[in-house]
């Protein structure tokens, strides 16, 4: 179905109304837990979304799931980047706790940046695993009876190993088992649990640059890049079957989009949209990431196509009766990226708080880590609603298990959103939140109420630690360290008391 014939077709998504009451209360589902949805875009930035600011891209039905839901102001990812940032989520632990701190190609097995080796030797494939102690949001659900998915892009362990998907909750799994592969929406495989699926692409390898003959204005030279079976349609259609299958018993779904990671591709018809919005544009030629004839125009399409596919979710959602049962949850795993042919200024994707190299993704300024989050549950969050109380993505884990019924791990660092979603009880407010990243040259970061405070270069000695009031400079521009030592000191103690030294010797900051 075209986009827009599929949005004239479910202009019910769009807008606050919904069904009619009484339409409502006979379809409200008999299961005694609500179904969660859990929806994880890929470098996502906070202005990249019309309903927080974006201009150029149309995002009608994730703009409709805030027009029905509770729309977050000030919610941050477990990271600057997707490996640790996702093992946060999972697990409720920041990263001064957490097992996973940085991405890690596990480079000792051996050649793993090669895709002609991975493409024979599966273990070459996925990031430094998980451990088997793990206890991760989807084993607790599945204690509560919650039937388990995830579905799109893992980075968590490779298959076969104890930090694979199947072996960390999940009853299904489809998509990207490897973080390296996503890099190309038209791989030559995906995995089921366990199992490589095959493909009707062919295997081109990732970096690969047009050929230095070629005319960079021809649609011909691309067709490399552009080939048979587009993998977020794939995922698409297994998250829809999981839900289908399982709308009788309570369902927990971590649909975990690529989308808007490069490498630039999408489906031609979605480039088409943005061609004369955007007219001729300078095409990305490649280098690590795949070229792209029209940048502006794909990556504007990226996301358009990611909204269709939460559009049909919630019309499935509809279909079966289940729309008013599920609590979907909309956010993105860091900031924005500044490389592929991506140009994320041009959209001013992280909106106010920047996203060129050092300040968005990462990077633990705002642009690196705080993302887009949107909450809807018809009948029980209130439609059209705004909160800007400080949440992060530790947060979701005794989220999910108090929403299930079954307790939350001893030492999670989050804090239920339960009251916030139902208007019942008393919010908990987080004394801080915290952040350390090995990478970039090392990062910490404390958020204390409007202040935020910022190490980095940590592993050129630098200990000095720069304050920003948020409030008054959400832009991070002013450093007021001189200002108020006693805050600063304040922050290094947090970032002293929070910090458990690593068990992976990469991801250590003071060795």
């Amino acid at each position: 179905m075209k986009r827009r014939e599929f949005i004239k077709q479910s202009g019910a998504l769009i807008g606050t109304a919904a069904l009619s009451s009484s339409l409502l209360n006979t379809c409200r589902s008999k299961k005694s837990k609500p179904n969660i949805i859990y929806i994880l875009a890929d470098d996502l930035g906070y202005g990249e979304l019309g309903c927080f600011g974006q201009e150029h891209i149309q995002t009608p039905h994730i703009d409709g799931l805030a027009q029905n839901g509770l729309k977050f102001t000030q919610h941050y990812s477990g990271s600057p980047v997707c490996a640790p940032s996702r093992c946060v989520l999972l697990t409720g632990k920041h990263t001064g706790h957490a097992y996973i701190r940085g991405n890690d190609e596990w480079g000792d097995r051996g050649d793993v940046w090669s895709y002609e080796k991975m493409l024979q030797n599966p273990k070459l494939e996925g990031q430094r695993p998980i451990s088997k102690e793990t206890v991760t949001s989807a084993e607790q659900l599945k204690k509560a009876g919650y039937q388990t998915a995830c579905i799109g892009k893992w980075g968590l362990g490779p298959a076969f190993s104890e930090g694979s998907p199947n072996k960390q909750g999940f009853d299904l799994f489809f998509g990207y088992n490897c973080q390296r592969w996503a890099h190309t929406y038209y791989p030559p495989f995906l995995w089921e649990n366990e199992e490589r699926i095959h493909l009707n692409n062919k295997f081109v390898s990732l970096g690969s640059k047009l050929p230095e003959n070629a005319d960079a204005h021809n649609p011909e030279s691309y067709q490399d890049f552009r080939l048979n079976e587009y993998a977020p349609d794939l995922m698409l259609d297994k998250a829809l079957d999981f839900i289908e299958k399982n709308k009788n018993q309570p369902f927990f779904l971590y649909y975990a989009t690529p989308i808007p990671h490069v490498s630039l591709q999408v489906p031609q018809e979605y480039v088409d949209i943005y061609r004369d919005v955007f007219k001729e544009e300078e095409p990305y030629l490649g280098g690590h990431y795949f070229p792209c004839q029209y940048p502006k125009a794909t990556y504007a399409g990226m996301i358009t196509h990611l909204d269709d596919e939460v559009g049909k979710i919630i019309q499935k959602l509809k279909q079966i009766g289940e729309y008013e049962n599920t609590l979907i949850i909309f956010t993105s795993d860091n900031g924005p990226t500044y490389a592929g042919g991506a140009d994320t200024q041009f959209f001013n994707s992280a909106g106010i708080f920047g996203e060129k190299r050092g300040r968005g993704k990462g990077f633990t300024y705002e642009g690196g880590i705080r993302v887009p989050m949107i909450a809807s549950w018809p009948g029980t969050i209130t439609p059209g609603s705004q909160t800007d109380h400080i949440s992060a993505f530790w947060d979701v884990m005794p989220t999910l298990c108090e929403l299930g019924g079954v307790s939350k791990p001893k030492d999670t660092d989050g804090i239920s959103l339960v009251p916030i979603f139902t208007d019942r009880g008393t919010q908990n407010q987080h004394e801080f939140l915290y952040w350390e990243f090995p990478a970039y040259n090392g990062q910490q970061a404390v958020r204390m109420g409007r202040w935020k405070g910022i190490r980095k270069d940590i592993f050129d000695g630098n200990m000095s630690i720069e304050l920003y009031n948020l409030k008054k400079d959400p832009e991070e521009q002013k450093d007021q360290s001189s200002q108020h030592p006693e805050i600063v000191e304040r922050i290094k103690q947090i970032m002293k008391d929070q910090h458990i030294p690593s068990e992976i010797d990469r991801f250590e900051l003071f060795r």
